[in-house]
């Protein structure tokens, strides 16, 4: 039977938010919080915060967690001025990972400098493996240099998360930035959602027969989005999983409201092909509000491990 994992971080404004957070499910619909919601991994170099965080199953037996080198709580006010636009073109300039053979022991962070120095910033990372060549593609949120900073979504080939290829645009978009990519496969096609700086403001869903492209807009999926509470321009940072039986849930985060209100909501889809999802509230349970994170399809007995891992003992919770 199939189990989940949600790897994301906290809607909080002291630094425990911005540290890495798990969740599990037995169906991926009701989720439990790990280690009493407290942080599962805490970030040591560069910002001394993460967000965003992606997890990858790799072939040599490894999982890996790579987030965005950010912390809000610590350098918002004093160094970046309280300008997002200065977090841009200064600030995130690594991406943080962890290895881990078990899910549960995990090494120390290292920062993996995918863009040059100098060229902006580098948030949400998110992996697909490329099951033709056995490759993972690691894509991203960056400026385009050439185009005012516009950002777009870059990518890097590798296949043992120590070499990287040079990074490439895998989506840009024509008349506006794009942020926190997300891509899934199915049957043979690749399912791209990012969040739209403007025409529309919201997140947007594309396909493509091509794991870097290039991609095509659903315009489907866009109904949905049109008639959400708070406006679309309020949801971001798409996560989806698949379930055993070949539907999809897809999770948005809502950013349209202050503190406890902010977190994940739930869309279902019996066949991703027709990109139409349903917001379906009613059907999920959440144990507080997760923010930008990642799912991943686990085994039950992994579940059982992590379910039973005393954090505590093992000094992750202090």
């Amino acid at each position: 039977m199939q189990h989940f994992l949600f790897v994301h971080f906290k809607e909080k404004r002291t630094p425990d938010g911005e540290q890495i957070y798990f969740a599990v499910s037995k169906d991926g619909f009701t989720w439990e919080a790990i280690n009493d919601g407290q942080p599962v991994l805490w970030a040591m170099l560069n910002e001394k915060g993460v967000r965003d965080a992606t997890i990858a199953r790799a072939d040599n037996g490894k999982f890996y967690i790579i987030a965005t080198d950010l912390s809000l709580s610590y350098m918002m006010r004093n160094v970046y001025n309280n300008s997002w636009r200065k977090v841009q073109r200064e600030g995130s300039n690594c991406l943080m990972m962890w290895e881990s053979e078990d899910l549960l022991h995990w090494s120390e962070e290292k920062a993996l400098p995918v863009r040059e120095p100098g060229s902006g910033c580098c948030w949400a990372p998110d992996v697909i493996q490329d099951k033709k060549t056995g490759e993972f593609i690691l894509h991203w949120s960056s400026p385009q240099i050439d185009k005012d900073m516009r950002m777009a979504i870059y990518y890097t080939k590798t296949k043992d998360f120590e070499h990287f290829t040079k990074p490439e645009v895998l989506y840009a978009k024509e008349d506006s930035g794009v942020i926190d990519s997300c891509m899934v496969e199915e049957k043979g096609k690749f399912y791209l959602w990012v969040k739209s700086d403007k025409e529309p403001c919201a997140v947007i869903m594309l396909e493509s027969d091509c794991i870097t492209g290039p991609f095509r807009r659903r315009y489907e999926f866009d109904e949905e989005m049109n008639g959400l509470n708070g406006g679309p321009s309020a949801y971001e940072a798409p996560t989806a999983c698949r379930l055993e039986n070949g539907g999809y849930n897809l999770f948005l985060d809502f950013f349209g409201a202050k503190g406890k209100g902010q977190g994940y909501v739930p869309f279902r889809s019996s066949d991703i092909s027709t990109a139409v999802f349903k917001r379906a509230d009613a059907d999920f349970s959440y144990p507080y509000g997760f923010k930008h994170g990642t799912v991943l399809a686990i085994s039950e007995e992994e579940y059982d491990r992590i379910k039973a891992f005393d954090y505590d003992a093992e000094s992750y919770n202090r």
